[in-house]
């Protein structure tokens, strides 16, 4: 508890004070953790948790992450592309229900070029004013992440994976470059894009050195949105027989990260509602303030399978809210209507 209580204090640890912590904490400590990380958001927030509208608009992709269920080797799945009209259906049903950002998500398509993209966030803004638009597209040169911005796109969500460029290797094929994925964040930081990144917890091959590098890196990076979540196999990749990333492990981390980063955005992921019915109200009590429904068409959304029983519900929008308030309110939390911007520095 001295370390966790070090870090509230300074909003950062030393590497070997992150080995120590990361290698030796307790049940104590996790729920310690969660306390503080709790009283940070309620500082911060209040009892807000704000929400964010999921499109995942193709499911083709050209990486081979060996993790990915729509990684560019299998080809045991459907593949799907949504067409501007189905996206902007999207964003009308949800605009309708009190999304006011909505996250679209694909794989690295290159179907959809920067003037394809370009034109569907415009369309967005234009029809909602309103709202915020997040892309979650991928690895791009810095002139496409500077023409998306100028586009509209608001926020850019870009996972790191792996602090560790060894790690990233044992997870990648030699093709994918853990420099130009740094890079690539770098890029997105300099453009203006409130930035998102973040880590998968229990990777194969991931060891206490790679999780305390990642906790440097975030604290380094600052980012304005952390997305953490536990690894799920799935069952056509060469990982599908390695083991589920640990609930409690990825709670203790989002405790972790609210504390050093007290402003940043951290959504309770759906990887946390896959691997345990009550996953997303654990995470808002770990220190979460985010939450990301689908609203994809429900005849797409058991395609966008990244891992194994994915949390995919066929529950119409309006339901999905009617739900989330009452599972948000069961744990003393309500649902904002906001588009919820990062308001820590440089932000208003």
């Amino acid at each position: 508890m001295e370390l966790i209580d070090r870090l509230n204090k300074e909003k950062r640890l030393s590497s070997s004070e992150w080995k120590k912590l990361l290698s030796s904490w307790i049940e104590e400590d996790r729920t310690y953790a969660a306390f503080i990380a709790r009283t940070v958001v309620l500082q911060k927030f209040g009892k807000s948790i704000y929400i964010r509208g999921v499109i995942e608009f193709s499911n083709f992709c050209k990486n081979d992450c060996y993790y990915c269920g729509i990684r560019h080797s299998n080809s045991k799945i459907g593949r799907y592309r949504l067409s501007k009209e189905d996206i902007l259906n999207c964003c009308q049903k949800g605009h309708s229900q009190g999304f006011r950002t909505f996250v679209l998500q694909s794989g690295e398509d290159p179907y959809f070029t920067t003037d394809k993209l370009a034109d569907i966030v415009s369309e967005i803004k234009n029809k909602y004013p309103d709202s915020a638009v997040t892309l979650s597209v991928g690895e791009l040169k810095p002139e496409d992440y500077t023409n998306l911005f100028k586009a509209g796109t608001d926020r850019y969500l870009l996972r790191h994976e792996t602090a560790d460029e060894k790690h990233y290797k044992a997870l990648h094929p030699a093709k994918q470059s853990w420099k130009n994925r740094m890079r690539c964040l770098q890029d997105l930081k300099d453009t203006g894009y409130q930035t998102g990144c973040g880590f998968i917890v229990g990777a194969p091959y991931q060891n206490i050195d790679c999780m305390v590098k990642d906790m440097e890196f975030l604290s380094n990076f600052n980012p304005e949105m952390i997305g953490i979540g536990p690894f799920i196999p799935h069952k056509d990749t060469p990982f599908a027989a390695e083991k589920t990333g640990s609930l409690e492990t990825s709670l203790f981390f989002l405790s972790l990260c609210r504390i050093m980063l007290p402003d940043v955005l951290l959504p309770a992921t759906t990887a946390l509602g896959t691997i345990d019915p009550e996953g997303r109200e654990k995470g808002i009590l770990a220190g979460a303030n985010v939450i990301m429904p689908n609203l994809s068409p429900s005849r797409v959304r058991g395609k966008y399978m990244l891992y194994n029983n994915k949390q995919n519900s066929d529950v119409e929008t309006s339901r999905c809210m009617i739900d989330l308030r009452k599972r948000m309110s069961s744990i003393g939390y309500d649902i904002k209507i906001s588009r919820g911007d990062y308001k820590g520095r440089n932000n208003s």
